[in-house]
């Protein structure tokens, strides 16, 4: 019985394997190790592709939601509302700037945030919401756009999960004004390590990241206000792309395979995740949901089989957030998803015929 990792980095590796590593010579070769032509060619086509006026390269995705929040001046005393069914970096950001996160469940189907429930979030101390595109799918923005737009706040969007995906026809990360990526490796666009960009629609925060990621100099050795160090380096740059130009092909195989599952799951106990016909995911993971969920993982490990679980505490039962105050019960849906949800295998060498094999696990017809 053959192994199926939950990811295989070093199939698509081996697919890019000459051109990566000539790109990477040059880089040696050229010495510009830190922020060089790599990073400000892969930003003109990053840009491009999202249909963004800018990009601005950095050492992480985390980076990338801390300026963005710099460059909308949220600072103590103010309030910024996201979702506390997501990565726990989203919510750092929030706490990096010293203001307060404030948490709005999520749509049970869409397992975004939910606008249904975000005016009656906001306060006098709110500046800023912070949807997230989990799992490579939309949030529902134009509701979420619109609310915005009638309180005056910013909005920043946390696409770390959803490189290239569309809602409305349009690409996430260019929807708002301020669009965050993480470059992970095990992302739909991973780099060799660390990395993240910003992508900013208005000159003046594409200026400031630029100067805020390198030590807040207005010129050399003259810094305008405290800085970061927050720069890309050249390799990462040089990979990110290379694998650009695969992008698109890489996520049309993941929406095969999620494709596929779906409709092998069909009629099981596995409720599968939902489409929904304004947005165009782009699977960064494929997360299911049961009651059964570890006697079904133990399962699949027994055949050699990897998942994951995304995520199994909310961000308001996190210890760093108690002093928030909520409680277990404040947001039922992301609570209920974290305790029955796992991830399946999806990535773009995934066969058919391991979708086909773990379908079969999960429905206990092997």
């Amino acid at each position: 019985m053959s192994h199926i990792p939950y990811l295989d980095l070093k199939a698509q590796f081996q697919g890019l394997r000459s051109d990566v590593l000539s790109a990477l010579e040059g880089v040696c070769e050229s010495t510009r190790f830190a922020q060089g032509p790599p990073t400000a060619d892969f930003e003109r086509a990053f840009a491009s592709y999202c249909g963004a006026r800018h990009c601005v390269t950095l050492n992480s995705g985390t980076s990338a939601l801390h300026l963005a929040l710099l460059c909308l001046n949220v600072g103590p005393g103010d309030e910024v509302i996201t979702t506390p069914f997501t990565f726990i970096a989203t919510a750092w950001a929030i706490s990096y700037v010293g203001a307060r996160p404030v948490f709005v469940d999520i749509d049970p189907k869409r397992r975004t945030l939910d606008p249904k429930k975000l005016e009656a979030a906001i306060t006098p101390r709110t500046k800023a919401i912070l949807p997230v595109h989990l799992f490579g799918m939309p949030a529902d923005m134009d509701p979420i756009l619109e609310i915005a737009r009638r309180h005056g706040l910013g909005v920043v969007e946390d696409a770390a999960q959803a490189h290239g995906a569309r809602y409305k026809g349009r690409r996430v990360g260019a929807l708002g004004g301020m669009g965050c990526f993480s470059f992970y490796p095990t992302k739909n666009l991973g780099a060799f390590g660390e990395g993240g960009a910003l992508v900013p629609d208005a000159d003046a925060f594409a200026a400031r990241t630029r100067s805020l990621r390198d030590h807040a100099q207005t010129q050399r050795y003259h810094h305008g206000e405290i800085g970061y160090n927050y720069r890309m380096d050249s390799f990462q740059g040089a990979v990110l792309g290379i694998k650009l130009r695969q992008l698109d092909a890489w996520n049309a195989a993941r929406a095969r395979c999620a494709a596929l599952y779906t409709k092998l799951l069909a009629g099981s106990a596995i409720e599968p995740p939902a489409t929904f016909p304004d947005s165009e995911c782009v699977w960064h993971a494929y997360t299911v949901e049961c009651d059964q969920r570890d006697a079904l993982r133990a399962r699949l490990a027994a055949a050699e089989i990897d998942t994951g679980i995304y995520y199994p505490i909310p961000l308001h039962l996190q210890k760093p957030y108690q002093y928030l105050g909520y409680h277990a019960g404040d947001f039922p849906v992301s609570e209920r998803l974290c305790a029955r949800c796992f991830a399946l295998p999806i990535y773009p060498e995934l066969p058919d015929s391991a979708v086909e094999r773990i379908a079969a696990e999960l429905a206990g017809k092997v």
